[in-house]
């Protein structure tokens, strides 16, 4: 059962409570670390475009506004069989939608 953690900023020196909720999200993708730093200097971090260094990524693709064009992937609508384009290279174990019919919830 998760509970309610009080962490230590690396940043700052800051207390910062990761809340359930939080530990829940990170869950769910995947996350296995607590976060080492406090909302307010992981909100610095991201507008710095992590200037700092760190571990970044070699995938490509991206967003966020940082100048990097989306790759689209074409695929066929699960709903009504027509192109959609997508950021994202399709698993195929979930249905992917094209604008209109995910605008009207799949239908």
């Amino acid at each position: 059962m998760l509970t309610d953690q009080v962490l230590h900023c690396r940043d700052c020196g800051v207390d910062f409570t990761w809340t359930t909720g939080e530990q829940e999200f990170y869950q769910s993708r995947g996350l296995t670390n607590a976060p080492s730093r406090c909302p307010d200097c992981r909100s610095a971090r991201k507008a710095m475009g992590n200037a700092g260094g760190g571990g970044g990524s070699d995938r490509g693709g991206g967003g966020g506004g940082y100048g990097a064009q989306r790759e689209m992937h074409e695929v066929t609508c699960a709903s009504c069989g027509g192109v959609a384009r997508v950021p994202f290279v399709p698993r195929g174990d979930r249905p992917v939608y094209c604008r209109d019919c995910f605008g009207n919830g799949g239908r």
